[in-house]
């Protein structure tokens, strides 16, 4: 049995007012052992590696983000072919489509999109995937796309139907704060259909902060009240959801 939590997709460099001692210190003192930072844009890479380097709990993902398509060039694909030669990059990520606040680059999202679903199965990694507002689009892509690299659905909002798609795939979906929120009734559903072992935790800190801290800054000690709701939703016991969240996470990214 596993007695910690590993917190899969946390921006940790982005915490404003704790600095990332504190936060380490925070989420060790509430059994979150292992916390995994995904890069958003270009500037995050190295920022993502130091952090990497300094503390032997954490590890890395590596992509471009769809709202950060100025950083693209076909140059970002040598950094991280350059960058993953460290084995605490476990991952491309988080990368997808975003639809929510701009459609006007949707065919740019996808060229970019599709690169690094490519990426990730020329490495032989992982990919965690942001999808907002874009749900179809984003599961043909890794239908079409993708061929052997394991698939994360980073804080997952679809429907319980497009949950079941994605497992009918093969993907593996990853929960995070908006499970606790009352009024989510949809991602409710989800947390309940999804088998424990295609399950993942996340915080997404700073962002989607856990009842009872909901409008407060997130980090990765949070992820426990995630834990508790998946394990409630669920009628299974907390320890049940630890072990197997934990379990799926060191196998999938190997860490």
């Amino acid at each position: 049995m596993k007695n910690y939590l590993i917190d899969t997709h946390t921006h940790i460099n982005d915490i404003d007012g704790l600095n990332v001692d504190e936060i380490i210190k925070n989420a060790a003192e509430n059994g979150v052992k292992k916390l995994v930072v995904p890069a958003a844009a270009l500037s995050d890479f190295e920022k993502i590696i130091n952090l990497c380097e300094r503390y032997e709990n954490v590890f890395g993902y590596l992509g471009i983000h769809p709202e950060e398509l100025k950083d693209w060039s076909d140059d970002v694909i040598d950094k991280i072919k350059l960058y993953v030669k460290n084995p605490k990059i476990v991952g491309i990520g988080e990368i997808g489509l975003d639809y929510y606040w701009d459609k006007s680059q949707v065919e740019k999202q996808k060229e970019i999109f599709i690169k690094q679903i490519e990426l990730a199965n020329e490495l032989n990694l992982p990919i965690n995937i942001h999808s907002r507002e874009a749900s179809q689009d984003t599961f043909n892509i890794l239908k079409e796309y993708n061929k052997d690299s394991k698939i994360i659905m980073h804080c997952f909002s679809g429907s319980p139907e497009f949950a079941k798609m994605c497992l009918n795939m093969g993907m593996y979906i990853a929960l995070g704060g908006v499970v606790t929120f009352k009024k989510a009734i949809k991602v409710k559903e989800v947390a309940k259909i999804v088998p424990l072992d295609r399950l993942l935790l996340e915080t997404d800190a700073p962002y989607m902060t856990p009842v009872p801290y909901r409008g407060e800054t997130n980090q990765p000690m949070y992820v426990k009240f995630v834990a508790q709701e998946i394990a409630n939703v669920k009628g299974i016991s907390f320890e049940d959801v630890q072990n197997a969240t934990t379990e799926n996470a060191e196998r999938i990214l190997g860490i």
